[in-house]
């Protein structure tokens, strides 16, 4: 009996990563007949891609879900874990698997979503008041440029700043926690690294944007440059080439 405190905590972890593990913007997918979301947009599985189904109660279905399956470990162990030598250690590790779960999910090959409606699950199980307020954070910068990298990045680099200047005030600041949202935002950043590359390029698809749109209108640009314009190196080497061009 003296051994199974000591394996609750790893139980608890293990049960996390399985739970974070399923993707919901698939099972949602597939239940409301609409198109598996790897297979187009981003190919990310997530609540964005799932609304470029066309489909908005998909969306915010996946949203909820996944966002309660970080949610869920949390509290669970928060709640009733106290009484079984769980504290505060363990809710962190507990959203940490839930999260990467969901990143790296073992019934898809390991090929999962960005994480960010999970993550803010996991917030939202750690403290309502900081999960409530990267919320915040997320939909008013997707309001105002209709980004949701954008969003999801400025929530994730101001997630852990929000933790620490709220100690003492709306909640006990604990390092455990500290340490998983901190690590929580590092792999949100890296996720969104392509996202990042397209937003300073310009060609970030904004939100509500059914999929091809973007690349439609990618190829009618480039269809007119190669129909209607050269570009001026092309008209300098046909020049200097004049064989190269019948």
């Amino acid at each position: 009996m003296e051994s199974i405190p000591s394996f609750l905590p790893l139980l608890a972890v293990l049960a996390a990563y399985l739970v974070g593990s399923l993707s919901f913007a698939v099972i949602v997918s597939r239940v409301m007949g609409l198109s598996d979301p790897r297979t187009f947009g981003s190919k990310n599985p997530g609540a964005t891609n799932v609304l470029r189904s066309g489909s908005k109660v998909a969306a915010v279905l996946t949203l909820l879900l996944d966002a309660a399956k970080g949610w869920l470990p949390v509290v669970l162990v928060k709640w009733y874990g106290q009484a079984y030598g769980l504290g505060d250690g363990t809710m962190a590790l507990v959203g940490l698997a839930a999260f990467l779960g969901h990143v790296f999910p073992v019934y898809l090959k390991f090929a999962g979503g960005k994480g960010v409606a999970t993550a803010l699950g996991v917030l939202l199980g750690f403290s309502g008041w900081l999960g409530l307020a990267t919320a915040l954070i997320w939909l008013l910068m997707a309001l105002v440029f209709r980004y949701s990298s954008l969003a999801s990045i400025t929530a994730a680099v101001l997630a852990p700043v929000l933790y620490v200047l709220g100690d003492g005030g709306l909640w006990i600041m604990s390092k455990s926690v500290a340490l998983c949202v901190a690590v929580m935002s590092l792999f949100l950043l890296y996720r969104h690294g392509e996202n990042i590359n397209r937003l300073i390029k310009g060609t970030e698809s904004r939100l509500g944007k059914k999929a091809g749109t973007d690349a439609a209108a990618h190829a009618a640009v480039h269809g007119r440059a190669k129909h209607g314009h050269r570009h001026p190196s092309q008209l300098d080497q046909k020049s200097k080439n004049p064989g190269d061009h019948p």
